[in-house]
């Protein structure tokens, strides 16, 4: 927070920094995280300078941004961001804007948007555990996680690419549709799999951003925290939860997501004879698949496949 006040008071400054005229030849587009840089690239392939700011790799809920950081979002042309409760830094800095800078919020191009949910067995948050009483809604802010979302999210980029520069229109539009047939693909290999499989039901023995998935496709599920709930370490409690119902479901897979602590998973593994997978939500990917040009339809074709193992 010491440091996001800091930024804060030093917006006027970095202002004035901004590039002149004659070096904005080329779109800048400046994409918070993987999910919005993804999209982003999608549609503009290399009409455009494209930058992601939260590293390959990093802690997506740690990170903070630096003043290089706030420079480039005040020096893009179009700044794609998730527009959730992680975003809350961005208040200030988006206020202080000038119109030359159009704003894209991945929530707000969604056309399914749920409240993250508590369900059997998960650990509750640190404040909830504390204060039942002033339990608040939390807005899941991970829509990339629904193919439909992701569909409408491509196709809104691709209007505001088209609207800053009409004479690539053509081809941000024909890049757009081609993304959003593989995405139309995706998805009915997703329903064609669930309707011939075996159960519904799907285990995560770590955090839970995939709300959205679950939803578009009817399955159940039980995790052990809530969305991406951080700072809090499992209870015994929900961990034997966990143990008990792979045992009583007879679930093969015990998932859980793509750069974080597998201990959990393991552990419930280890007491059930079921296998540890990856269940990735395209949050944030490695360096080296970020330098190796791993995209969100690859996340979600290797998601399909883990997901076949874990309902048979």
């Amino acid at each position: 927070m010491r440091k996001l006040f800091l930024m804060l008071l030093i917006i006027p400054i970095l202002i004035s920094c901004r590039k002149s005229s004659s070096d904005e030849e080329k779109i800048v587009v400046t994409a918070l995280n993987f999910p919005c840089y993804d999209a982003a690239r999608a549609v503009i392939r290399d009409s455009a300078d494209l930058e992601m700011l939260i590293p390959p790799g990093s802690e997506v809920h740690d990170w903070e941004p630096s003043p290089d950081d706030v420079i480039r979002i005040m020096e893009s042309d179009l700044f794609i961001y998730v527009g959730g409760e992680s975003d809350e830094w961005l208040d200030g800095l988006l206020s202080d804007l000038d119109e030359s800078v159009r704003l894209f919020s991945l929530i707000e191009h969604s056309p399914v948007v749920f409240d993250e949910e508590t369900v059997e067995g998960m650990q509750s948050t640190e404040h909830e555990e504390k204060d039942h009483s002033h339990i608040m809604s939390t807005r899941d802010e991970h829509v990339w996680t629904s193919l439909e979302n992701m569909a409408s999210i491509v196709s809104g980029i691709r209007d505001e690419m088209a609207a800053i520069d009409p004479l690539n229109e053509a081809s941000y539009r024909a890049n757009a549709d081609s993304y959003v047939s593989e995405l139309n693909d995706i998805r009915d290999d997703y329903e064609r799999m669930i309707e011939n499989s075996d159960r519904r039901l799907i285990v995560v023995a770590d955090r839970f951003p995939f709300l959205y998935l679950v939803r578009e496709f009817g399955l159940d599920y039980y995790a052990a925290f809530p969305g991406c709930a951080s700072g809090s370490e499992p209870s015994a409690r929900t961990i034997s939860f966990l143990i008990d119902k792979v045992k009583e479901k007879g679930i093969p897979v015990v998932f859980h997501i793509e750069l974080s602590n597998t201990l959990i998973a393991e552990l419930v593994a280890d007491e059930t004879g079921a296998n540890v997978r990856e269940l990735n939500s395209a949050q944030n990917i490695s360096r080296m698949d970020f330098n190796d040009g791993l995209t969100y339809l690859d996340i979600m074709r290797g998601n399909l496949s883990v997901l076949e193992e874990a309902l048979n």
